[in-house]
C-alpha cells in the first residue's frame, strides 16, 4: 500500500493545491513506488508567506505571546511528534536508506528533544534588559523574532535537519515556510500531521515540497525575512548571493570534507564504534563525517588495515533491520555520484582496500560497498571533493604539524576529530584545526553547543543558544535621562 497525500499543509489547513503537479517517492532500497504528494506551485508558496506575514504582523499573534505560550504550544508539538516517532522513522529509512536504528534516534527521537529544549531556552533567557549609558542615559535592549523564515532542508537527515530549523524559529516567535527535499516527503507530511494535531495557530507553519526551482522562489520571496539553508555548497553560494542582493539574513549549513586526525598513540580498537560514527554513519550520507583518515606513517599499514577491516566488516542490507549498519544510498543518481568518485580515485592512482563496487545479493536498491582508499594525496579528488557515500582516503602524515596542515588545506571546514590515548593531546590538536566543530576520541551534535562550518561549509550556527539568536533581532530604545 502506498502513501499518498492529495492535499498541502498551508497556514494550518490541509489545502488544494495549486497544480495536479505530484512528486512520487520510491524506495531507497527496493526501488518501489511508496507514495505520492502533491507538488507545491508558485501561488501556494505566495499563499503560505502571506499566511506566515499575517501570522507574524497580527498584534496579538504569535510573535507577540509570552515564551510560555508559544512554550506550550510547542509541547504539544512534541507530544505529537513523539506519537509519531515510529512511523517518522520508518519513512525516513526506507526513502532515503538511513538505517531505522539510526532514524529511531535521529529522526524519531531528537526532534521533541529540541522543540523542548529551545522552548526552555527562550522561556528562562531574559528577553530585554536595561544597560546604563555613558552619555548620562540608559538604553533597552530587547529581542524580537526576526520575522517569517524561509527553512529549505535536505533529504539526507530530513527531521532532525528540519527541527534544527523549526524548533528556535518557532520558540522564539518567528512563523516559518519549509520546503522539504523531493526524495523526503513522506516524513514532512507526517509531521505535518502532528502540527496540526498541536493546533499550531494559523500560518504559524507550512509546508511546500518542491524541487530547487521552488526553493529558489521561496528564498527569493519579497514576504521573507530570514532563510535557513541546509544543502550542497553550490546552492549555498547561489542562496548567499540572493539574500546578499536582498541584505536578507541567512544561515547556510553546508559541505564538508572533514578529517579524522589518527595519532601516533591511538588506538582504534577501543574506539571503533565511535570512529565509524565518526567516519561512516548514515551510509556515509552526513557532510561532517571524517571521510579524509589522516594516518602516521609509523603506523600507516596497520591504521589501513584497521580502517579497512572496519568497513568489511559492516552489516550491509535491509535498512529497515535492525542489524543493518550500512543501507541504500538515497537514489540511482545519487549512487552513479558516488561510484564516479571511486572511479576518480583509481584513476589517480589511489589504492582500493576493500569495497569499490556494489554489494553481491543486494540486485534491487541503490547500494554502494563501504569503500577504502590508501595511497590517497591530499591533492587527490577523493580527497578533495564531498562525495556523500561509504567512501574513506587515508592520508599519510610524518608529524603532527603535517597533519594539521593537511587538515587544514581544504576548502571545507564543519567537522572533524581526533583520535588519541591522550585527551589533553587530542584537544591541543583539535584547537588548530580549522573547523566550526571538531571532536575528540567521538563526533556528536550536542543541542546545548553551535553547530555549523567555516570556508565553504557555511555561514552562521544552528544549536545552542546561538542557534535561537540568529532567529532573533535587537531592538535599542534609548531612554531619556531627564525621564530618569
Amino acid at each position: 500500500m502506498t502513501i499518498d497525500y492529495d492535499r498541502l499543509y498551508l497556514a494550518g489547513q490541509w489545502t488544494e493545491p495549486a497544480t495536479e503537479h505530484r512528486i512520487d517517492v520510491h524506495s531507497a532500497s527496493t526501488e518501489e513506488l511508496l507514495g505520492a504528494v502533491p507538488e507545491a506551485a508558485e501561488a501556494d508558496v505566495d499563499d503560505a508567506v502571506a499566511a506566515a506575514r499575517r501570522a507574524f504582523d497580527d498584534p496579538a499573534g504569535w510573535s507577540r505571546w509570552e515564551p510560555h505560550q508559544r512554550a506550550d504550544v510547542l509541547e504539544r508539538f512534541a507530544v505529537a511528534l513523539e506519537k509519531r516517532a515510529q512511523e517518522t522513522a520508518r519513512r525516513v529509512t526506507v526513502q532515503n536508506g538511513m538505517p531505522i536504528s539510526l532514524a529511531q534516534q535521529f529522526e524519531g527521537g531528537f526532534p521533541p528533544v529540541l522543540l523542548r529544549y529551545f522552548s526552555e531556552l527562550v522561556t528562562c533567557s531574559p528577553q530585554e534588559e536595561t544597560r546604563p549609558g555613558m552619555l548620562g542615559g540608559s538604553s533597552r535592549v530587547i529581542r524580537e523574532p526576526v520575522g517569517v523564515v524561509a527553512a529549505v532542508v535536505p533529504w539526507n537527515v530530513p527531521q532532525a535537519i528540519t527541527f534544527l530549523k523549526l524548533a528556535p524559529a518557532l520558540a522564539a516567535g518567528c512563523t516559518v515556510v519549509l520546503k522539504p527535499a523531493p526524495e523526503t516527503v513522506l516524513d514532512a507530511m507526517l509531521m505535518a500531521e502532528a502540527a496540526a494535531e498541536a493546533e499550531l495557530p494559523a500560518g504559524v507553519l507550512s509546508v511546500v515540497p518542491g524541487g530547487r526551482e521552488l526553493g529558489a522562489y521561496l528564498i527569493a520571496h519579497p514576504g521573507v525575512d530570514k532563510v535557513s539553508f541546509t544543502g550542497s555548497t553550490a546552492a549555498g553560494r547561489a542562496i548567499a548571493e540572493t539574500c546578499g542582493r536582498l541584505l536578507r539574513p541567512v544561515t547556510l549549513e553546508l559541505g564538508g570534507k572533514s578529517a579524522a586526525i589518527v595519532l601516533d598513540d591511538a588506538n582504534l580498537s577501543e574506539t571503533i564504534e565511535s570512529f565509524f560514527a565518526a567516519t561512516l554513519l548514515n551510509n556515509g550520507q552526513i557532510c561532517w563525517l571524517g571521510t579524509r583518515v589522516l594516518a602516521p606513517r609509523s603506523r600507516y599499514g596497520e591504521v589501513v588495515d584497521a580502517v579497512t577491516d572496519l568497513a568489511r566488516s559492516l552489516a550491509i542490507g535491509d535498512p529497515l533491520a535492525e542489524t543493518t549498519q550500512v543501507g541504500p544510498l538515497v537514489s540511482a543518481r545519487q549512487r552513479d555520484r558516488v561510484e564516479s568518485y571511486i572511479a576518480k580515485g583509481r584513476g589517480e592512482g589511489a589504492r582500493v582496500t576493500t569495497g569499490g563496487g556494489r554489494p553481491a545479493g543486494l540486485d534491487r536498491g541503490w547500494f554502494v560497498e563501504p569503500t577504502v582508499f590508501a595511497d590517497v594525496d591530499n591533492q587527490h579528488t577523493i580527497a578533495q571533493e564531498e562525495i556523500f557515500g561509504p567512501v574513506l582516503s587515508v592520508i599519510p602524515y610524518g608529524d603532527e604539524d603535517e597533519a594539521v596542515a593537511i587538515a587544514n588545506a581544504s576548502e571545507y571546514g564543519l567537522g572533524g576529530s581526533v583520535w588519541t590515548a591522550d585527551p589533553d593531546r587530542g584537544e591541543s590538536v583539535a584547537r588548530r584545526v580549522e573547523s566550526g566543530t571538531i571532536g575528540v576520541n567521538a563526533y556528536a551534535n550536542d543541542p546545548t553547543a553551535p553547530f555549523g562550518g567555516i570556508k565553504s561549509s557555511g555561514i552562521g550556527r544552528e544549536l545552542g543558544p546561538e542557534g535561537l539568536h540568529s532567529y532573533q533581532v535587537f531592538k535599542t530604545i534609548y531612554l531619556d535621562p531627564s525621564k530618569g
